[in-house]
């Protein structure tokens, strides 16, 4: 059945994933008058309350295979839900984006960086490292400071390590290195990171989003900024790639593609994640298709709404646990003193320490201006 075509219903969406990125995705399709599903392995607060809410064992076939009635299209909400599952429950006649095939090359940080070397993507150097000593070649070809990074399952500041030492090199290994090693990056002396996000749909239509700044703190995004104030020849670039990139891996669906902006004005690629992105909430105020919005058109190959910005600016906060257990919303009502602030919480029962809670976007003219107004309402919300 084509989604392209007339329908007498409404399409129904199957998310593998209960956390903020199926939440926000789930109300973007819903207020699309879309149906939605959702599989976690276990209770996920975010979408409890959205549409139908399923928990069970997701690598179990006979799960999926319950879990699929009803769906004409399923997505992951991070790329370590099973696809592949769901691709072979379903049969091949329920396309499943993004696919195995993408997830399993963007999984691997080794595969992902030659993926994108291959396409002619700038990248930095790196080396795949199988053993110790492999390791510390690589330091010491990079001029003895490197990032040490898990193949796999690294996010957050979690799975990486920067390395200037033996000693360290060899700690990291212990944390970090799998029966293939790790990877080994040389160290990025950049100015500036950027992102951005690509809406593609399986017929190859693509909306790239604007070039946003990001500022990380404590190794996990604090704040993004839309647009970059980067010159337009770096602005055209970072455009170029990301969409490069999201055709080097067949992209369905959104693609958050990270980079380094180098003090020439160059760019260097970074990493990139096959969904949604915490670099891409600021569109759901500030652009005409939020990428939640384009994400659900794309993987039902629907047409794809505009990525342009509908403001001249826009900042977003992230909002982090301060505290370990219940969830309790001191600061709230402070929080909603600032009337240009849209708050976002993500209805997570249990809060941890830096724990992604939320989120704070204002839009306006003047990005310094919006900047003080956002961290006013963020930190004025402790969870």
């Amino acid at each position: 059945m084509s989604l392209t075509e007339s329908h007498a219903r409404f399409p129904t969406i199957g998310i593998l994933g209960g956390g903020q990125l199926g939440r926000m995705t789930a109300l973007a399709a819903m207020r699309m008058g879309m149906h939605v599903k959702t599989l976690s392995p276990s209770p996920a607060g975010p979408v409890a309350s959205l549409g139908e809410s399923v928990v069970g064992d997701w690598t179990d076939e006979a799960v999926m295979q319950s879990f699929l009635q009803g769906c004409d299209v399923v997505t992951v909400e991070s790329e370590w839900a099973p696809a592949e599952v769901a691709e072979r429950a379903g049969k091949g006649k329920i396309p499943v984006w993004p696919s195995s095939k993408t997830l399993l090359t963007i999984r691997h940080k080794g595969r992902q960086k030659d993926a994108v070397g291959t396409a002619g993507i700038p990248v930095g150097a790196y080396l795949a490292c199988a053993t110790l000593e492999d390791a510390s070649a690589a330091l010491t070809a990079f001029g003895g400071k490197a990032v040490a990074k898990k193949f796999e399952g690294s996010y957050d500041g979690y799975g990486n390590a920067t390395v200037t030492s033996i000693e360290e090199l060899q700690q990291a290994w212990k944390d970090l290195a799998a029966e293939d090693g790790l990877l080994m990056e040389a160290f990025v002396p950049f100015v500036r990171e950027l992102a951005v996000m690509v809406a593609r749909r399986p017929s190859g239509d693509t909306e790239v989003y604007p070039v946003v700044e990001t500022e990380q703190k404590d190794h996990r995004c604090h704040a993004v900024m839309a647009p970059a104030r980067i010159s337009s020849a770096t602005y055209e670039a970072a455009r170029k790639a990301a969409l490069a990139a999201a055709e080097a891996v067949d992209l369905v669906g959104m693609l958050g593609v990270e980079f380094f902006e180098l003090e020439d004005g160059a760019i260097l690629f970074n990493e990139m994640a096959p969904r949604p992105h915490n670099t891409g909430h600021y569109t759901i105020e500030a652009c005409y298709a939020s990428q939640f919005e384009n994400h659900a058109r794309s993987i039902l190959d629907l047409p794809l709404g505009s990525s342009e910005m509908r403001m001249p600016a826009a900042v977003m906060i992230n909002v982090l646990g301060h505290r370990a257990g219940s969830v309790r919303t001191d600061g709230y009502s402070d929080a909603l003193h600032s009337s240009q602030a849209s708050i976002h919480l993500y209805g997570k029962a249990e809060a941890r320490p830096k724990r992604k809670m939320g989120h704070v976007t204002v839009t306006g003219d003047n990005l310094d201006l919006l900047r003080a107004e956002a961290e006013k309402a963020a930190d004025a919300i402790h969870l």
